[in-house]
Formats: C-alpha cells, structure tokens, sequence
C-alpha cells in the first residue's frame, strides 16, 4: 500500500505529485492491470513470445543503424 504524509507547508497538488510517482514505482496499477482479466497460460506463452520477437527486432534494428 503506497502511502505519503503531508509535509509542513506543502500544497496538496506536489502530495498528489509524490503519491502518484510512489504509485508508479511500486508497479501497483501494472500488477492490478494484469490481472483485471483471466489469462491462461498458453495464452500468457504466447504472449510472452510474442514480445520476445518484438524485442528481438527491435535490437537488430538497432544494431543495423548503429554501424
């Protein structure tokens, strides 16, 4: 659970600023994202395949513009 404490003399938008960035950081909304649907785990294989290549492609891509 991400929690912020209201500094002295601080305004209410840089409190949500700080919670917000904390929020971000502990990867909270990602994991809850994740799992708002059931996914099975061919499905999840496949998916991971999938970026594997996206992340392959984008290496060589890389690779070929920076020579």
């Amino acid at each position: 659970m991400a929690t912020v404490i209201l500094r002295p003399n601080e305004s209410q938008d840089s409190l949500l600023k700080r919670f917000r960035k904390k929020v971000t950081r502990s990867g909270i909304l990602s994991t809850v994202r994740r799992k708002r649907w059931f996914v099975s785990k061919s499905e999840l294989r496949r998916i991971q395949k999938k970026k594997s290549i996206r992340r392959l492609k984008r290496r060589e891509r890389k690779v070929d513009n920076g020579d």
